[in-house]
C-alpha cells in the first residue's frame, strides 16, 4: 500500500504528543513519526527541519489547544469561589487535560515554550483571583490553589493520591 502523499499537521502533532506521552522525549524521531504517521522520514525533514523542530511545533500546538481550552474554561466558570474550582476542573476534565499538561513541561529550555508556559500560568492565576475576589489576597490565594492544583496534577500521573481542589480552597480561606 502506498504512503500517504500528505497528513495535516494536528495529525502529525498527535502522534508526536503520544509517543511523548508512552516514551518521553527519545521516544520521537523522524523514524518514529514516519512510522506512527505513515509519512516519509524525509518529508518529516522537509517540514519540521529538525528533530527539535517538529517537537517544539508539536507543543506549540498543544499550547495553542490549551489556551482554547482555556478560553471555554474562563467563559464557563462563574465569578465565586465555586467558579475557580470550576474552571481548574474543566481544564482537567477537557480532553488532554492533566497528562496533556505534564507534557507540556517537556521542554522548559527553550525560550518559546517557557515564555507559553508563563503566559498560560499567569493567565490562570489571574482568572483565579478574580473569581476569589480580587485584590492582593485574591492574587495569593490564586497563586496558592495554582500549584496545589499543578501538584496534584504531576503526583496522580505518578499514582498519588489527589485532594478535592474545593476542599484545598476551603483551607486557605
Amino acid at each position: 500500500m502506498a504512503r500517504p502523499r500528505t497528513i495535516p499537521d494536528p495529525e502529525i502533532f498527535a502522534a508526536i504528543r503520544a509517543m511523548l506521552a508512552q516514551g518521553g522525549d527519545k521516544a520521537v524521531a523522524f523514524s518514529s513519526v514516519a512510522r506512527a504517521t505513515g509519512l516519509a522520514a524525509p518529508t518529516l525533514v522537509q517540514r519540521y527541519g529538525s528533530r527539535e523542530g517538529m517537537v517544539k511545533a508539536a507543543l506549540l500546538s498543544a499550547w495553542d489547544d490549551l489556551d482554547a481550552r482555556t478560553d471555554a474554561a474562563e467563559a464557563a466558570a462563574p465569578l465565586n469561589a465555586k467558579g475557580a474550582v470550576a474552571l481548574l476542573k474543566a481544564l482537567n476534565d477537557d480532553e488532554g487535560g492533566p497528562d496533556d499538561l505534564g507534557l507540556l513541561a517537556v521542554e522548559f529550555r527553550d525560550p518559546a515554550l517557557r515564555a507559553r508556559a508563563e503566559a498560560w500560568r499567569t493567565r490562570v492565576e489571574a482568572a483565579l483571583a478574580t473569581r476569589l475576589g480580587g485584590g492582593g489576597k485574591g492574587r495569593e490565594l490564586a497563586a496558592i490553589l495554582f500549584a496545589a492544583w499543578q501538584g496534584q496534577a504531576l503526583w496522580s500521573m505518578a499514582g498519588g493520591r489527589g485532594f478535592r481542589l474545593k476542599d484545598a480552597l476551603k483551607r486557605l480561606d
